[in-house]
């Protein structure tokens, strides 16, 4: 078994939450009975959240950059072993990060049952497999530059088929259930694609891979308005995935990357649509400000996140829904962060928007609705948004292992020097996005 290295003592997470024990009961029983006027168990909710959980992209614990630069983090993993061993301090300081969603192949392991035994051995376990054709590999025999599932030449598609079907391979070994297709086929000027022979190539690419699906998995289909192909994208739009999934079959479904939108639009709207129609399979949660910036979630729009979490609190009690239970991923870039603090930060404000989901007053919303009364159907949504969990949280995290408050011990831990020392840099080491 590889060694792991430093890993944050629990006794530092125990002294940690002992010291801060004293506040923690007040504030908690302070909002309880806050909750508690308004109709609401504070325990029932508490343990609401302390179920919730996200993955961690096996990429995002490495620093990202831009096109124009990247600037590396001392300490950062220089393989997926080590990559596991932060998405584990991640898990152990939040206790809602259980899984880790592994992009192929930046992080294919040469032994797959040695990865997966590695992650067993740390509590781990493994979500989505994530594809990659939208670069060109070392030793690759055929380019992406012009396309992929969608290329005009049939080599290409057939190669694009067969290394989405090795992604379901290694995640056969490992464990997960579900693949995730995100390409970047596209134009970058007016006639250099045929928008309608495109998609068609994809469906038909998309056919291949399907019906490698083990029966227990799910096939979730990525869309993206712009970006690598800056004219006309492939696969742009949630109608275009949602397209392709009924064609496609009972187990493929959307995924939405609250990133891939244009500026303002009403992406709750969106979940709400796919909610209905039963195609939601999953998120990957990040914030923007202009378009896929990969910003740590709820840094910018923290309302946006809480309405989203309202369409998915009240699609879990709609018995008339058909909808599978969504996947969560993280999917950030972090370029002037500590990814870990960025990732512990993230689990957070996702656990906060879904906390605050739960306090919405259903009954009173509804009657508003059913009145046409704008202002206080607006208002009983305000009342849930503006309530501070914070207590809800730290118990939840307290209860699963974790600490109150974890950047903090994070840091006090020295961790990153830690790991700085145990891992010297590499010659043109990438752990990230750029």
């Amino acid at each position: 078994m590889r060694e792991t290295g430093f890993v944050i003592p629990q006794s530092m997470i125990d002294e940690q939450n002992y010291v801060q024990k004293a506040r923690l009961e007040q504030e908690y029983a302070a909002l309880g009975e806050q909750l508690d006027r308004r109709g609401f168990s504070i325990d029932q909710i508490t343990a609401q959240v302390q179920k919730f959980e996200v993955a961690i992209p096996s990429w995002g614990v490495g620093t990202g950059g831009t096109r124009f630069a990247r600037f590396p983090l001392e300490g950062e993993p220089r393989n997926v072993f080590e990559k596991f061993v932060d998405c584990l301090t991640i898990h152990r300081l939040t206790g809602a990060a259980p899984r880790v969603s592994l992009h192929i192949p930046w992080d294919k392991p040469d032994d797959p049952d040695e990865l997966a035994a590695f992650a067993a051995h740390l509590g781990l376990g493994f979500d989505a497999m994530n594809s990659n054709t939208f670069q060109d590999q070392p030793h690759q025999k055929l380019s992406y530059k012009f396309g992929s599932l969608t290329h005009v030449d049939r080599a290409v598609r057939v190669q694009a088929v067969l290394h989405n079907i090795e992604c379901i391979e290694i995640g056969k070994q490992l464990g997960s259930k579900a693949l995730t297709m995100w390409i970047g086929d596209g134009g970058n000027f007016p006639g250099q694609v045929d928008v309608r022979k495109s998609l068609e190539r994809y469906i038909e690419s998309a056919h291949q891979i399907y019906r490698e699906l083990p029966s227990d998995w799910k096939l979730l289909v990525e869309y993206k308005p712009y970006e690598p192909a800056f004219y006309s994208t492939v696969i742009n739009d949630w109608g275009t995935a949602y397209y392709v999934v009924t064609q496609l079959g009972p187990h493929a479904h959307c995924l939405v990357d609250l990133g891939h939108h244009g500026p303002n639009v009403n992406i709750e709207m969106i979940v709400a649509r796919l909610l209905q129609f039963g195609r939601l399979g999953g998120f990957h949660f990040n914030d923007s400000k202009y378009g896929d910036d990969d910003l740590d979630s709820g840094s910018i729009r923290p309302f946006q996140l809480f309405l989203v979490f309202c369409e998915l609190v009240a699609a879990e009690s709609d018995a008339s829904l058909n909808s599978p239970r969504p996947s969560y991923m993280i999917d950030q870039s972090h370029n002037v962060t500590d990814p870990v603090e960025s990732l512990i930060s993230s689990a957070e404000e996702i656990q906060r928007g879904y906390a605050q989901a739960l306090l919405v007053d259903r009954k009173a919303l509804t009657e508003y609705q059913e009145t046409n009364d704008a202002i206080m159907a607006l208002k009983t949504l305000k009342q849930a948004f503006t309530t501070d969990v914070s207590p809800i949280l730290q118990r939840a995290r307290v209860n699963r292992g974790g600490t109150l408050n974890p950047i903090e011990v994070y840091r006090r831990s020295g961790y990153r020097r830690q790991k700085g020392a145990e891992r010297p840099a590499q010659a043109g080491s990438r752990s990230g996005i750029v």
